[in-house]
């Protein structure tokens, strides 16, 4: 690769031999990730990995997501380590509510001007969500776009792929009036809502507010919003694989409560979700106060404290809270399901 080289395209804003500089700089992160299965190494056309062994009817469940307006603030805190892993998390934690491990991820980066160090930052919060996910890095790509981005500025985006038995797909058939509401605990914001968080703070015209409110939060509004989102894959196979029957997940992302907790709800059930079952951390309650927001706003728009809901069987209620707090989770009994024409009540 040391012989291509073009100084036309260079004057054009693109610099191919910062792309190579890149790769050399991410492959043994890449690396780190891989797991039984993949094919081959960093710098093919296409990342291959064979499926594992053991499954009668594999099904691939796929899922893709960006990081969205939450970059932002890595380019104003100029913190890229920490956005790779909402990258994985908002793909995994999709497919992870059909019950499928992930297998393997792939990551798209376009940016106004290829730093390789940046890009280097940006790959280790890849990395860091892949390792927390269990699956591998197997390729992306890393796109140099001057004059559609900013020099400074990049966006980030990624795809899953995770293999479930056909017979062990989770969905709504078994639930039923009675089951119990689980909620996992969210790590805050994690990548939803920011437009409105950004228009709250007025963080565009003012980024100096990112250093402050540190009495009210315990540490800068800037270290709490860029908190990376919680991965919730380990956990829930941790449940499948010690026999909780599982009758529906719904990963919380924009749209809150209001419009992810009814994907997963059965036809004629109601998720009855009692907030009080559960300390609301200050940062929602920060932007409702600065904001001047409705709690219904509220929880149509952000996790609330909440990044994912489980509906299990209210006899086994116990053992998976149990399970979930050895795992090092936070939960709670959310709510009960019941009959109802409503999907969902936030009381």
């Amino acid at each position: 690769m040391s012989i291509s080289k073009s100084d036309s395209y260079a004057a054009a804003g693109v610099d191919v031999t910062a792309g190579y500089a890149s790769t050399n700089l991410i492959k043994p992160m890449v690396e780190s990730t891989y797991i039984p299965g993949v094919i081959g190494t960093l710098g093919g056309f296409g990342g291959c990995f064979a499926l594992p062994a053991g499954y009668e009817e594999p099904v691939l469940v796929s899922g893709t997501d960006g990081v969205g307006t939450k970059l932002k603030l890595a380019y104003l805190m100029d913190k890229h380590d920490t956005v790779g892993v909402d990258c994985v998390a908002m793909c995994v934690n999709d497919i992870i509510c059909g019950g499928a491990k992930p297998l393997f991820f792939l990551d798209y980066m376009a940016m106004g001007k290829n730093i390789p160090e940046r890009t280097a930052e940006i790959v280790k919060g890849v990395v860091e969500g892949c390792k927390q996910a269990g699956c591998a890095l197997i390729g992306g790509e890393t796109a140099e776009m001057p004059g559609i981005y900013p020099e400074n500025e990049y966006d980030l985006a990624g795809y899953s792929t995770g293999i479930v038995e056909k017979s062990k797909i989770l969905d709504s058939s078994a639930m039923e009036a009675g089951d119990v509401l689980i909620g996992l605990a969210s790590s805050g914001c994690h990548s939803n809502g920011f437009s409105l968080v950004r228009k709250v703070f007025d963080i565009d015209n003012d980024p100096d507010v990112l250093g402050r409110y540190t009495d009210r939060l315990g540490k800068p509004l800037g270290e709490v919003l860029i908190t990376p989102t919680k991965i919730y894959v380990k956990p829930v196979l941790c449940l499948l694989d010690e026999g909780i029957a599982i009758h529906g997940i719904s990963h919380i992302t924009g749209g809150g409560f209001y419009e992810n907790v009814p994907r997963m709800m059965k036809e004629g059930l109601c998720a009855e979700i009692d907030t009080s079952t559960y300390p609301l951390p200050e940062i929602f309650k920060l932007l409702a106060e600065v904001g001047d927001i409705p709690m219904r706003d509220m929880y149509n728009t952000f996790n609330m404290g909440i990044g994912m809901v489980l509906a299990v069987p209210a006899d086994q209620a116990d053992q998976a809270l149990a399970l979930l707090e050895k795992c090092g989770e936070t939960a709670c009994r959310l709510g009960i399901v019941t009959e109802g024409s409503d999907a969902v009540v936030v009381k």
